[in-house]
């Protein structure tokens, strides 16, 4: 099939490349409108309590929140004037007068009639040089009431005073501006650095313009994925960000192993375009596709987290890494067709290496490569021990919720909620409560005496109720601090052991972006995690045993893989949740984390940590059975797919790195350097120790049931290994490549990798 594709695109080039460009234009034209169609929700399971409880009371009694939507917070910068100056409450009430009745349902403020002296203390700091105003948005649903919150976001400034606006969810609004404004700016950072290291890696123009190019080509193709998923499902923002540079990262290592398989080809054919493309497809080709694969694969443990944003995650990345592969076997190779010899154009004026020369690269791999398979117990035990030692802080892990502590600090979305904590009464309209939804003809003798079983629940503040008629009511109950705090969670679940008054068909404890949230969202998290992981790993347990007919490789491999995470996860811990990175990378320390964030990391990453081991793996098994040596094919693989493998990480940490040293978001931030240590820690210490020590300790087991060959020198000796099937045996040079091609010079093999440092010498 490869092959046949190669002949395809050599064939077809003009007509692919016409087709590309028509494309192109399409995607940068249709494809942009992804921005206006992306949602804003999904970021609660349907299924959760707190979900059920908010739909409900919304459902009965419409949009009247206990708690407002958002609060306008208006002081004076120069500290002259108070709240009961004329000017601050012209300046304010004009401010307040001019929001459309479109957007706001209604208002409240300082000056409102009808409030009483008491509620009216609730709206005045306590210096008295501030007040509050809260703000009903209208709406059917949370996604309209943030569109109507970013219509007033500017009108609702007061002339001559400092206005903050934020509260309620608004926090969701931020955080997505946010990750607009960080994905055009990771872009603009990352692309000049990558066009840089591709013209270290190629040394010459034409060369490294390629990759990028299709990295260019996949983030439009990915806007056109994307917005065609809108019609069929939701996508957050978050999503596009994470799939845009997912897809760009990938495209961009494809299109690497792709153009450095092509220039070989070249080499040795003496420019014959044709063949040199039909070889590349069939090798690095397979490579792609199975790569591909993998990261699928990661994704697909998405679907299992009941949140809707899990699922708008897993389609958009799956569909963007799908274009990805399309795009580097398909439009790539007709690209590398019509441009043949001149690949190599534009050449740079550094010094040429000699043909079949070793570089200083491959001697540090061999170096490393022979040490390690010399004594590998030790160097096992020490890269276990490392990745052991990485992954403690998961011990101390505190779940928590995204909410607007992982805002910038001076974002208004954190600087709200904390001037109404130091500067408010924490009993006034702007404090925090949790919704309880009591279904069911209560009698009121009966409804009190539950309210109060509900302030006796350590943590509780003051309850009430909010609304009321026959079949349902709406009650409410303060609580202080933050939505994930210990003492708040334990309340949700104190309060959901109650017994429910007489009458109540249920109870149910919500409150939009409250503790009956972040406990629910946590749960679902966590039970949802045990099952994506097994779904992860046996699936790629059954591929990788297709792909090598081995028990042991692929049984290593997912274990060594979930060791490699868990690494990554337990600096995640240690970086954000208990602030060590705090200094490096100025953020606020929240002190829980999102579980679900772990699990992106974890699904995401998976494939890209499968995927370069496999470069490796698959590159020693040639060697394996073609040998029957199995420390000559450890040392082989390690330094043919060394450097390859090195370069392609370090472009996808360039890509991933960008994001999450360039975001200003804690989410944003967590996920870029999480998922660039996840790399980091996969294409150093585990590719270049903990696999080889563990292979070299495994011997001739690593490869049972399957046998290597008689004899390594006839060509004619069919392959056992099914990574032929796949291609993975072809990701590197080397003799099965050569003897693919019948007018290739065939090598005569010596045993024993000391001969090959004689030779390299």
């Amino acid at each position: 099939m490869f092959s046949w594709l190669g002949h395809f695109a050599f064939v077809r080039r003009r007509a692919l490349l016409i087709a590309a460009a028509l494309f192109v234009v399409l995607a940068g034209v249709w494809g942009s409108g992804v921005f206006g169609a992306l949602s804003t929700g999904g970021l609660e399971s349907p299924s959760a309590e707190s979900y059920r409880a908010n739909e409900l009371l919304e459902s009965h009694f419409g949009h009247r929140p206990a708690e407002e939507d958002a609060v306008a917070v208006y002081s004076d910068p120069t500290g002259k004037l108070s709240v009961d100056d004329p000017a601050f409450e012209q300046a304010v009430t004009a401010a307040l007068s001019s929001l459309p009745q479109t957007e706001v349902a209604s208002w409240t403020s300082y000056w409102s009639p009808g409030l009483t002296e008491e509620q009216r203390a609730g709206y005045v700091s306590k210096d008295g040089r501030a007040t509050l105003a809260t703000i009903i948005l209208r709406g059917a649903d949370n996604e309209e009431r943030l569109a109507s919150y970013s219509e007033i976001e500017q009108r609702v400034r007061a002339e001559g005073l400092q206005t903050h606006i934020a509260g309620g969810s608004t926090s969701v609004f931020h955080l997505q501006r946010l990750a607009t404004e960080n994905l055009a700016t990771a872009n603009m950072i990352s692309l000049p650095i990558l066009l840089i290291l591709l013209l270290v890696i190629f040394r010459g123009v034409v060369a490294a313009a390629i990759p990028l190019a299709l990295g260019v080509v996949a983030v439009l193709g990915s806007l056109v994925m994307l917005r065609a998923l809108t019609y069929v499902t939701d996508i957050s923002i978050f999503a596009m960000e994470i799939a845009m540079l997912l897809g760009l990262g990938l495209a961009i290592d494809y299109g690497l192993f792709m153009v450095s398989r092509f220039r070989e080809e070249l080499a040795r054919t003496a420019g014959d375009v044709r063949q040199s493309l039909v070889v590349t497809m069939s090798t690095a080709g397979h490579t792609v596709a199975f790569s591909g694969l993998t990261v699928v694969i990661g994704l697909c443990g998405l679907m299992f987290f009941p949140q809707p944003i899990s699922r708008a995650f897993g389609f958009g990345g799956i569909a963007v890494v799908l274009f990805d592969v399309l795009a580097a076997l398909v439009v790539l190779p007709a690209v590398l067709a019509a441009l043949g010899p001149r690949i190599n154009a534009l050449r740079l004026p550094w010094p040429r290496r000699r043909p079949g020369a070793v570089t200083r690269e491959e001697r540090v791999w061999r170096w490393l490569a022979t040490s390690v398979t010399r004594r590998p117990l030790p160097w096992l035990v020490s890269g276990l021990l490392v990745l052991l030692v990485a992954a403690a802080p998961l011990f101390s892990l505190q779940q928590g919720l995204t909410n607007h502590r992982y805002l910038p600090a001076d974002n208004e979305g954190q600087v709200v909620p904390a001037m109404l904590a130091e500067r408010f009464p924490q009993d006034g309209p702007a404090g925090s409560r949790m919704d309880i939804a009591i279904a069911g003809p209560v009698e009121r003798a009966a409804l009190d005496g539950y309210l109060r079983s509900v302030e006796g629940v350590e943590g509780a503040g003051e309850s009430g109720v909010h609304l009321t008629d026959a079949e349902l009511t709406w009650a409410t109950v303060a609580f202080k601090g933050e939505a994930d705090d210990a003492v708040n969670l334990r309340l949700v679940r104190d309060i959901r052991a109650l017994q429910p008054p007489a009458g109540a068909t249920e109870v149910l404890v919500g409150g939009p972006g409250g503790p009956a949230v972040a406990l629910d969202s946590s749960d679902a998290a966590s039970g949802a995690l045990p099952w994506a992981l097994a779904f992860i790993g046996l699936s790629t347990l059954v591929l990788l045993f297709l792909a090598f007919r081995s028990v042991l490789v692929p049984i290593k491999a997912v274990a060594v893989a979930f060791l490699s995470l868990a690494a990554s996860c337990g600096i995640i811990v240690w970086g954000f949740q208990e602030g060590g990175l705090a200094g490096l990378m100025d953020f606020y320390v929240v002190g829980t984390t999102d579980v679900w964030a772990l699990g992106l990391i974890i699904t995401i990453a998976f494939g890209l940590v499968t995927d370069y081991e496999m470069f490796l793996v698959s590159r020693v098994n040639e060697e394996y059975m073609a040998t029957g040596d199995n420390r000559r094919a450890i040392i082989t693989g390690l330094r043919s797919t060394g450097s390859l493998i090195t370069r392609a990480g370090l472009l996808m940490v360039i890509v991933l790195a960008t994001m999450g040293f360039t975001a200003t978001s804690l989410f944003l931030i967590t996920i870029g350097v999480g998922l660039t240590l996840s790399v980091v820690i996969d294409a150093t210490l585990v590719r270049s120790i903990v696999v080889p020590a563990a292979m070299q300790l495994l011997g001739g087991a690593n490869w049972w049931p399957s046998r290597p060959r008689q004899s390594s020198n006839d060509p004619d000796v069919p392959d056992q290994a099914w990574p032929t099937l796949l291609g993975l045996r072809r990701c590197g040079t080397g003799a099965a490549d050569r003897r693919s091609d019948p007018r290739a010079p065939r090598r005569v093999r010596t045993q024993g990798p000391e001969s090959d440092q004689r030779k390299d010498r």
